[in-house]
């Protein structure tokens, strides 16, 4: 599937719009440069999903977690070497929880994605550069 975003609050319309045709243990993994939106994506599945809370970057803290009916782990990689120390903060452990894990900078574990991945590409827009094209592909979570 293939979006076009016009602005922020259509990105993340676009990640609510998702969010709810997601199951419970579903793994997103983010590609795109930075700057292309994947936060203000994530904000929309965390409305999607009935999430509370203020969703902002775990570039820090690597993992920000949001309840909801079904909760939101989202991760960012940028500061990790591998796929191994994802496995030392416990990435099998949010696995298992059966939330949602929506992982900024995926291609830092790849090795770690589950088979059933779903990838999520936002890419800037050849003719304007604030809208975004966003693909979703992969998995078997639609």
């Amino acid at each position: 599937m293939e979006y076009l975003s016009h602005s922020v609050a259509e990105t993340e319309d676009i990640g609510a719009r998702l969010a709810r045709t997601l199951r419970p243990g579903t793994v997103l993994a983010y590609q795109g440069d930075l700057g292309m939106g994947k936060t203000a994506f994530t904000r929309g599945l965390a409305r999607g999903l009935g999430c509370e809370g203020r969703v902002t970057s775990p570039t820090f803290t690597i993992v920000n977690e949001y309840e909801g009916p079904v909760p939101l782990f989202h991760f960012d990689l940028y500061r990790l070497e591998d796929a191994d120390a994802l496995f030392d903060i416990g990435w099998e452990d949010y696995l298992a929880r059966g939330g949602i894990c929506a992982v900024e900078w995926s291609e830092r574990a790849e090795d770690a994605l589950p088979e059933d991945t779903l990838y999520v590409t936002i890419r800037r827009h050849p003719e304007n550069d604030g809208w975004r094209i966003i693909t979703v592909q992969g998995g078997d979570a639609l």
